[in-house]
């Protein structure tokens, strides 16, 4: 059987106003472009960095 892959669940808190262009980039690579949008993403090393590089303005659930 496939092994199951871990996903993370990520919710948009904070507004990128007035925030560095490579946060907003990294909220729409992560497909977070509006507040309270939740996305639920494959928990993989680099979707980490994306979160820890955003982690003021986005709400993480655990794994599931």
């Amino acid at each position: 059987m496939a092994a199951k892959k871990q996903t993370v669940k990520v919710t948009q808190t904070g507004s990128p106003i007035g925030r560095p262009k490579d946060q907003l980039a990294t909220l729409k690579g992560l497909g977070l472009n509006k507040m309270n949008r939740t996305r639920e993403l494959e928990d993989t090393p680099a979707v980490r960095g994306m979160i820890n590089k955003v982690s003021h303005l986005v709400r993480v659930e655990g794994a599931g």
